[in-house]
């Protein structure tokens, strides 16, 4: 993967070997002082410029259409190819050289790794999302479908807005339920960003008041 100074990585995920992932940040130049598919369609080729440099292209990308629910998807060896799944605010796979990601601003993206079964999952997970329980899903379905045991799993809560800029805490009870799922505490990090801190490097949502871009989130494995 090459660096960029538009991707933020998370340290516990980049010990992880052939595990490839990042969070892009705030896009300098792009005016996205619109809604939120218009802003997506002028960001796109800003996306596709940083997945490019983490060798991530849109070929082998899967995204899901995030409608604040609990739906997780995905696919597992030699299903058939799919880039976008309806209805879905989290998607798994354990297919080597299959990304995936999520789109957020404010909310919270939840990136979660097995470096046993080499199996991972994005999440986007927001008030909603948190309330509805998408992370202990994920996990949950993880287990199910590609034998994850929970005490493996590498559970990483990006940049999301945090309290005293929004009433929720949503972050800390990720954290709790994904503890309470049977990951173990010191294997779920929250980086700790509010989104809300710093405007030159992050989009929020509420701080913004809805006219502003979005963050993505990708994770997956390398072709070993």
């Amino acid at each position: 993967m090459t660096p960029s100074r538009f991707i933020e990585i998370f340290p516990a995920l980049s010990a992880i070997p052939g595990l490839v992932h990042g969070f892009t940040l705030r896009s300098p130049g792009i005016d996205v002082l619109t809604d939120r598919d218009e802003a997506l369609a002028r960001l796109m080729p800003f996306f596709d410029e940083q997945l490019a440099l983490a060798g991530v292209t849109r070929e082998v990308l899967l995204t899901g259409e995030q409608v604040h629910g609990k739906q997780v998807s995905g696919l597992e060896g030699s299903s058939p190819c799919r880039r976008h799944f309806e209805a879905t605010d989290g998607i798994m796979t354990n297919t080597a050289g299959q990304f995936l990601g999520v789109y957020v601003a404010d909310c919270g993206a939840v990136l979660i790794a097995d470096p046993v079964r080499r199996a991972c999952a994005a999440v986007h997970s927001g008030r909603v999302g948190t309330e509805l329980g998408i992370v202990p899903t994920a996990i949950n379905r993880l287990t199910q479908f590609y034998g994850s045991d929970p005490a493996d799993l590498i559970v990483q809560i990006a940049p999301c807005i945090r309290p005293p800029a929004y009433e929720v805490d949503f972050a800390a009870t990720i954290k709790r339920d994904s503890v309470n799922a049977g990951v173990p505490a010191i294997q779920v990090i929250d980086c700790g960003t509010c989104t809300s801190s710093d405007p030159s490097r992050y989009y929020s949502y509420r701080i913004e008041k809805g006219k502003t871009g979005r963050h993505f989130a990708f994770i997956g494995w390398e072709n070993s």
